[in-house]
C-alpha cells in the first residue's frame, strides 16, 4: 500500500508541539518517513499565527524550530481549489483544499465541522486516536 499521505489540522499540529500525545505519535512517525505529511502555503501560514496566539506560551525558539521542522518534513503542495464546504468555520476549507491537491488518504484533526464530513473526495477524516488505530 505504500505510505500514508496525510494533511494535519492546525490544532493537530500545535498539540503535537505542545504535549506529548497522540498527535506528538503521528508527528514522530512522519519524521521517521513512516507516513508522508502535505500542507499548503496557506495553512503553514496559519500555523505560524495559531503558534503566535499567547495562551499557548511557546518560546520563540520553539516556534521557529517547529516551523522548521514542518517545513523541512512536509511536502508544499498548491491548493488553486477552493472549497466551500464547512460553512460553519469557512477557515478549514484550508485543510480540506490542502488535502485534495495532495490527493491525501487522510487528514488527523480534533475539528467536529471536519470530523463530522467523515470523507472528502477520497480522503478519510479521522482523529489521531483513529489514525493510530490503524497503524
Amino acid at each position: 500500500m505504500g505510505k500514508s499521505k496525510v494533511v494535519l489540522d492546525t490544532n493537530i499540529l500545535i498539540s503535537a508541539l505542545g504535549w506529548n500525545g497522540k498527535p506528538h505519535k503521528i508527528l514522530a512517525q512522519i519524521i521517521s518517513g513512516d507516513v508522508e505529511l502535505f500542507i499548503s502555503q496557506a495553512q503553514f501560514d496559519e500555523l505560524s499565527r495559531v503558534l503566535d496566539y499567547p495562551k499557548f506560551e511557546f518560546e520563540e525558539e520553539q516556534k521557529s524550530r517547529f516551523k522548521a521542522l514542518v517545513s523541512a518534513v512536509a511536502t508544499f503542495v498548491d491548493a488553486p481549489a477552493r472549497l466551500d464546504v464547512v460553512k460553519e468555520d469557512p477557515a478549514d476549507s484550508l485543510i480540506l483544499e490542502s488535502a485534495v491537491a495532495a490527493r491525501a488518504d487522510f487528514i488527523v484533526s480534533g475539528d467536529e465541522h471536519l470530523l463530522s464530513l467523515g470523507k472528502v473526495n477520497g480522503t478519510r477524516i479521522l482523529t489521531a486516536n483513529d489514525f493510530l488505530k490503524l497503524g
